[in-house]
């Protein structure tokens, strides 16, 4: 049987039934829910998904989905493009007093040097001893083999004195 894989976006008021609406959809039309991350950001329920579904299956999965606005939920379904090879993964943490312009500055290093952001994971808290909000994220990346890594880890360790962050730099560990 011939496949297809599809990236979902969605975004909607957060409330109960939204990812069972969006799984009962998928499942209705064959599809094979593959991969997630989804969050409840400022009240709102967001999320991204992968999921294949046989070819004769992809229109009216289209056309299920964009029907789930009615009920609150707005889908946004792109073809997935081709898995590329990771070989040349790095992992970098970063931990700081929070101010804005961070990701921005981080994001600028690594995009001048080529380096893909692969996923990004953000978040704030409070500082235990200071109460300080404190930003955080965890960053995986994919850095082509004609990346120079000690350059790159050379101008983010410049940011992060600039920044006043901590910054970790590795190689993920394998599963």
């Amino acid at each position: 049987m011939d496949n297809k894989a599809l990236v979902l976006t969605c975004i909607g008021e957060d409330r109960e039934g939204l990812v069972e609406a969006l799984a009962q959809t998928i499942s209705i039309h064959d599809g094979n829910w593959l991969e997630s991350r989804m969050a409840r950001l400022g009240g709102r329920f967001a999320g991204i998904l992968q999921v294949d579904v046989p070819t004769a299956q992809e229109e009216a999965l289209r056309a299920d989905l964009a029907g789930l606005e009615s009920r609150g939920l707005r889908v946004v379904v792109e073809t997935s493009a081709t898995a590329l090879h990771r070989d040349n993964a790095l992992e970098l943490e970063l931990i700081g007093q929070d101010h804005p312009g961070i990701v921005h500055k981080i994001a600028r290093v690594l995009a001048a040097n080529g380096v893909n952001v692969e996923e990004l994971d953000t978040g704030c808290s409070n500082a235990a001893e200071s109460g300080e909000t404190l930003f955080h994220a965890r960053i995986a990346l994919h850095a082509p083999e004609t990346v120079d890594t000690e350059k790159l880890f050379r101008e983010l360790e410049a940011i992060a004195l600039d920044l006043m962050v901590d910054v970790v730099i590795d190689a993920p560990e394998e599963p």
